[in-house]
């Protein structure tokens, strides 16, 4: 039995797997967002503790022989987060968030005394990022600067919980700002950046080794009969792309979740700053990936949804099977900034294009178009970087929706791979490497895609009547910027 952990945003999520890679039984415990100001995200890391708790207490009540025979532990987390431990090992202050947009101010001073920084962590300094959050305590709040004693990213809080031990593993290092990306090792540049050093960093290892093992008088409380190992694991999107099976080069997925995600796993440390792409670390060894990152993905969705007072799937259903042209509004969703290609906090979202006649349903199509178009950008970065997406499998909450999966991959113009019902996400690809360190398996040979259920080709008579649009769309951007 493999048990995976997934510390997400808005819950908790414990999944247990059998031999056969089934899903037993998953358990989750909600987390909250504070919201202390404009701009900011910030999140109790002892909150990420209590959920582990509950989630666990939950499967030893319901499911406690399954859960003896656990050898392996995995851990998935949302990326980027700065939680700064004292001497004592507790929290000093809540934890700065991935969506947080307070440093970027502190992004343009890090490049000024790194000038080396995007070729040696191969990103923009982005105020998502961990290190600019560590420069803007320092700044702001110097005395607390001065008490941290090690800063560890959500998940890697929660192992230091089960292991007693600070460590982290190369894809969620990677999102830091303070690792030598192609090394797979700390930057003592970087760090020194923003005042830091290794002694200030958890101890590194691959997603699929061991970080330790449970604690034993965790595994008593749980009832495991030997405390299992608990891997690496990996940052949110490449436990999923273990779980997916996008771990060989040139496997991809997009991901229409809260946020839009467009990965490729790479076989060579591959960057393309200029386009804002992300090049990280996978959860493997030897393999690197690159992302594409919109920050409102089905969140642009919800947020239509919650304006019109209708649920997103009666909105998505009033369109019918499939849209007969591209909208004639266009909805840019930026509307909490934007990763890539922008990199740009104080990007925001609008309608262009709207007139008497339109209803809720030429809006949710230009949220649904303006969401492909966004992923679109992403794909042509990927492109100029050098790499070539053929096919990719479609994951996250929107990939429900059959419309649009047909209106992205025609936006695209590549296949999308829908897979069989299941739970691939973060948690079950965090299990596979709680398996791999257990087992020391391949993991080329254990992750491999699930089932394909069905795949959505693009639709001919609308891919030029995309693209056509897609360049009208792009000059929005530039546009608008100019008068906001």
């Amino acid at each position: 039995m493999y048990l995976g952990i997934d510390v997400g945003t808005s819950s908790v999520k414990a999944v247990l797997v059998d031999g056969q890679e089934r899903i037993l039984t998953s358990v989750s415990a909600p987390l909250e967002v504070d919201r202390p100001h404009p701009g900011w995200s910030e999140q109790d890391p002892d909150a990420w503790i209590r959920g582990c708790e509950h989630v666990l207490d939950t499967l030893a009540a319901s499911h406690r022989e399954a859960l003896s025979a656990v050898e392996g532990i995995g851990l998935s987390g949302h990326m980027h987060g700065a939680t700064l431990l004292g001497a004592d090992d507790q929290p000093l202050r809540p934890a700065i968030l991935w969506n947080d947009g307070r440093s970027e101010a502190e992004c343009r001073l890090l490049e000024e005394r790194c000038p080396r920084s995007r070729e040696i962590s191969g990103n923009l300094a982005m105020p998502g990022f961990t290190a600019p959050k560590l420069l803007w305590v320092a700044r702001h709040e110097p005395e607390l600067f001065a008490r941290t004693r090690k800063v560890l990213l959500p998940k890697d809080y929660v192992r230091l919980f089960l292991v007693g031990d600070h460590v982290s593993e190369m894809s969620d290092a990677a999102g830091t700002l303070w690792l030598d990306v192609a090394k797979r090792d700390w930057s003592d540049e970087l760090l020194q950046a923003t005042g830091l050093t290794r002694e200030h960093m958890p101890r590194l290892v691959e997603g699929s080794q061991s970080s330790g093992r449970l604690r034993p008088e965790l595994a008593r409380r749980w009832g495991m009969t030997r405390a299992p190992v608990v891997a690496g694991g990996g940052g949110d999107n490449a436990a999923s792309a273990v779980g997916i099976g996008a771990v060989k080069p040139g496997s991809a997925f997009v991901s229409l979740g809260t946020s839009g995600v467009l990965f490729v796993s790479n076989a060579r440390f591959s960057p393309n700053t200029e386009g804002a792409v992300h090049a990280f670390c996978h959860a493997v060894p030897g393999t690197w990936h690159q992302m594409g990152v919109i920050l409102s993905a089905a969140a642009s969705l919800e947020w239509l949804s919650s304006l019109l007072g209708e649920p997103a799937p009666a909105l998505i259903a009033a369109l019918g099977e499939r849209v007969e042209a591209p909208s004639p509004v266009k909805f840019l969703p930026y509307l909490s900034g934007e990763r890539t290609p922008h990199n740009d906090a104080s990007a925001r979202g609008a309608f262009v294009g709207l007139a008497h006649g339109h209803g809720r349903a030429a809006l949710t199509q230009a949220v649904l178009e303006g969401v492909a178009y966004a992923v679109a950008d992403c794909l042509r970065v990927l492109a100029d970087a050098g790499t070539q997406v053929a096919r990719a499998s479609a994951v996250g909450g929107g990939s429900r929706s059959p419309l649009w999966l047909r209106i992205l991959a025609s936006v695209l113009d590549r296949p999308l791979d829908v897979h069989a019902e299941g739970d691939f996400g973060g948690a079950f690809g965090a299990a596979r490497l709680g398996r791999l360190a257990a087992t020391g398996e391949d993991p080329f040979v254990l992750a491999v895609p699930p089932p394909v259920a069905r795949v959505v080709e693009p639709d001919a008579a609308l891919v030029p009547r995309y693209a056509e649009e897609y360049a009208r769309w792009r000059r929005l951007y530039p546009a608008l910027k100019q008068v906001s």
